[in-house]
């Protein structure tokens, strides 16, 4: 009766199966099941951390992180938040679990958060802290900001590289601050999904550079391998391994 009635004043449908009701059903919901696994991409950007993700970014994972991201469904941020956190629990599932967590978001580019009035992939990384807080202390720490770079839409590998090769930086006040209350944790690089790599290795390349090194890299999915027009990877591909 919910769902008919969210149909029926709403006309809100899953984003998985499209079925009239909540923006994602109880088996659409149900079907996404976690788990975390290694998730290299090809080529995998030099000197990259193992990165980790919870799921494929296809069917109702692309379906949510679209909707987060770009139409204003923030609701999403909860099951979003909770396949991140468990990315994060696989990264450092082998790390001492009294060493606490930074979970560092990588940043929007410039004004793309004013422009949608929300920074997505610092709300997940929010939630995503607050679940992993039950189990060890857990904190969020927006160490990082984007020069600027083009959109990555349309660019392969060695593309999106070039294009956000120094694009990063940690401001020296907010460094400072997080440096005196978290000396000792363990930081994981954080976003919504994995593609090339360029990107979390360019967050990770900025961490490096004031003395912080990350162990790992956490996402909520990566991009499936898709095949191009002649047999190869195609545009912004990646590939499971592991």
């Amino acid at each position: 009766m919910l769902d008919a009635a969210l149909d029926l004043f709403l006309g809100s449908r899953c984003v998985g199966c499209e079925h009239p009701g909540r923006m994602l059903c109880r088996p659409c919901r149900a079907a996404l099941a976690p788990t975390a696994r290694v998730a290299w991409p090809t080529p995998v950007p030099p000197g990259l951390v193992t990165p980790w993700v919870a799921h494929t970014y296809d069917g109702a994972v692309r379906a949510l992180v679209v909707g987060h991201k770009d139409r204003g469904q923030w609701s999403h941020r909860r099951v979003l938040g909770g396949l991140l956190a468990e990315a994060v629990r696989g990264a450092v599932g082998e790390l001492d679990p009294t060493v606490p967590l930074l979970l560092v978001p990588v940043p929007s580019r410039p004004g793309a958060g004013r422009q949608r009035g929300y920074e997505a992939t610092a709300a997940l990384v929010r939630h995503a802290a607050a679940l992993l807080r039950v189990e060890r202390a857990a904190a969020v720490a927006p160490l990082l900001v984007s020069r600027g770079a083009a959109d990555q839409a349309g660019l392969d590998a060695a593309g999106r590289a070039a294009n956000v090769t120094g694009s990063m930086h940690c401001p020296a006040p907010v460094l400072a601050r997080v440096g005196r209350r978290h000396r000792e944790a363990y930081v994981v690089v954080c976003d919504d999904v994995l593609t090339t790599g360029a990107t979390a290795r360019e967050a990770q390349r900025a961490l490096e550079a004031v003395g912080l090194r990350p162990v790992a890299v956490a996402a909520v999915a990566a991009t499936p391998r898709r095949v191009g027009p002649r047999g190869g990877p195609a545009v912004g591909s990646g590939r499971w391994r592991g």
